[in-house]
Parts: C-alpha cells; structure tokens; sequence
C-alpha cells in the first residue's frame, strides 16, 4: 500500500492511521530554533466526524486509504435513514443523520452528490461545490432597507443562509455548499 512521508502532508490529503481514514483539516509545519522539523495536524476522521491533533516527525508514515468516490442520487429522508442510490447499478444505500452531520441540510430530493467509500462501506458524502436552491421562506423587504445588507433566508432543503434584502421567497439562488454562503440569484 502507498504511504506518505512528513514532506507530502497537506491541507486535504487524506490519510489513514490504524485503519481509520482522516482528512487534513489544518496544518501547519514547524521549524523550531533547535532540534528537527516537524508537522502539527488536525486530523478528521470520516467514521464519526471527530477531529483530533496529530504530530507527524521526519520518519513517520502514514497510509493511503483505500478510497473510492462514486456519483450517487439523494433519493429521500425515510426518517432514520438518508436514502441515496448508485446511478450506474441501481443499488441504494442508506446513511444515518450522524454519518451526514452537516451535509444533510444541503440535500435535496432528486440531488447528485459524491459519496466516498473506505473498503467498501460508505463514509462520507459531498454535496455538488454550488447548487440552486427555492427560497421557502424570508422576511418581506421594508423601506429603508438597501445596500449591504443580508437577511436569512430558508432554503427547501432546510440551511439557512444570508441573503440581500433585494431577493424575496420564491426565487432561486445559488449557493456556496462549502461555506454556506449566497452566491447570486439565478435568473
């Protein structure tokens, strides 16, 4: 299997240490006036989405995962489990509120995201980088209400982000999934 030594540690890489895949969330290479150099990392584990320090020296090795990333349609939240299915073979998988976390208020019926596997069993999904979603529900605009301001608006699938006062509930906009963020609003 293919390891990484200190020298190709990045923010993003994914690694796996015992067994247990982590993605690079932070990282930052020390230089200390005396002694080696070394790397401080915070690492997240794709099994139960806790993120842990971890110091990586000039001999350490670590692992790559063994990772397989596959286009998958959000088809529906049955109540205990997120509903996804496989595009090429029909297969549908299912994942627990806890396995999505965050990424659940991103989804939508009918929605194609990227979901990653570790040896076979499903770990993570990640929504399209932008996507379009109807505004359900946003305060009305008022006079007096103009540049530079936001407001939160309701998306159909449940996050809530801010927007400009000029855009109103039924339009839809763009959004950045990663940062949670408006984008513009799609004409």
């Amino acid at each position: 299997m293919a390891s990484y030594s200190m020298g190709d540690l990045k923010k993003g890489l994914k690694i796996e240490i015992n067994g247990i895949p982590y993605k690079i969330v932070e990282y930052l290479h020390v230089k200390p006036g005396k002694g080696a150099a070394f790397v401080r990392c915070k690492i997240k584990s794709y099994l139960n989405g806790k993120v842990i320090e971890k110091t990586f020296h000039a001999g350490d090795k670590c692992e790559k995962p063994n990772l397989e990333q596959r286009t998958m349609q959000f088809l529906y939240d049955d109540g205990e489990m997120y509903q996804f299915m496989d595009a090429q073979t029909y297969e549908q998988i299912g994942l627990t509120h806890d396995q999505l976390g965050d990424t659940a208020k991103w989804l939508v019926d009918g929605m194609n995201v990227e979901m990653l596997f570790h040896n076979g069993n499903p770990i993570d999904v990640e929504p399209p980088a932008t996507a379009e979603y109807k505004i359900v529900e946003t305060p009305p605009n008022f006079k007096g209400d103009s540049q530079g301001g936001k407001k939160p608006a309701t998306l159909e699938s449940g996050a809530v982000v801010q927007v400009p006062f000029h855009v109103l509930e039924g339009d839809v906009i763009r959004v950045d999934t990663q940062k949670g963020e408006y984008l513009e609003k799609v004409k």
